[in-house]
């Protein structure tokens, strides 16, 4: 199979929503709740570690680049970090890099800048975020992953305290309101964080929108929503 070909089948995959095909371990899929608890009780520990973050939106986009504690960020995966004013009213979350040298590039980047300027915006009046500073190696981030990452995007959220975000994507939809972007869509969330609750719209990412043009009518809809909500 030629790498064009392999490529070509994962994508369809992706897109049917299969996420894992062999697991690292064996998983009792017909487990009790109960024995799930060692799980949960990760997960929340992982949460309890986000005291230690820096305090400031300085010092913890430092961290993001530097720090060998950010999930999947093992050399010698790249980094791209936040891109904007984080300062402006609007933070825009991603899932990841489009690569290792930018956020969002081609025509899923001319997409956004599209829905940008639909709304009255530009690239300049954003703050652009990943939920992973890494890119996956499958160009997508395991449900666990993104478990792993809502924390540290809880609290980055609450450092830029924005008046609205922007959530694109399942991941992190997923992620920060516990539904993918076509269940979270057309209405607003509360995402919690260390600094209060901030509003979100989700919807579906631009790269989705490249690849499915039909929906953009759908996410045009949550645009208008969230226009609505940075009047109020």
């Amino acid at each position: 199979m030629s790498g064009a070909l392999a490529a070509s089948a994962l994508e369809w995959w992706r897109d049917a929503g299969v996420d894992t095909i062999v697991a690292e371990t064996p998983r009792n899929w017909l487990a009790q709740a109960s024995e799930a608890a060692p799980e949960a009780e990760a997960s929340g520990a992982g949460a309890r570690r986000t005291d230690a973050l820096p305090g400031d939106i300085a010092s913890f986009r430092a961290w993001l680049l530097e720090s060998p504690d950010v999930p999947l960020a093992e050399p010698p995966a790249r980094r791209v970090g936040p891109v904007g004013d984080p300062a402006t009213d609007l933070m825009v979350m991603i899932a990841m890099p489009a690569s290792g040298d930018a956020l969002l590039a081609g025509e899923p980047g001319a997409m956004l800048e599209r829905m940008m300027r639909a709304i009255g915006r530009d690239l300049g009046s954003i703050y652009l975020a990943p939920l992973s500073v890494v890119r996956a190696p499958t160009g997508r981030l395991r449900p666990e992953e993104a478990t792993a990452l809502a924390p540290i995007a809880r609290h980055h959220i609450g450092l830029v305290r924005p008046r609205a975000l922007l959530l694109f994507g399942d991941e992190c939809a997923l992620a920060l309101t516990g539904a993918p972007a076509i269940r979270a869509r057309q209405r607003w969330h509360d995402v919690e964080t260390p600094a209060g609750p901030v509003r979100a719209i989700a919807t579906m990412s631009p790269q989705f929108l490249v690849r499915q043009p039909a929906r953009r009518r759908e996410v045009w809809e949550d645009l208008q929503m969230l226009m609505e909500g940075l009047k109020a």
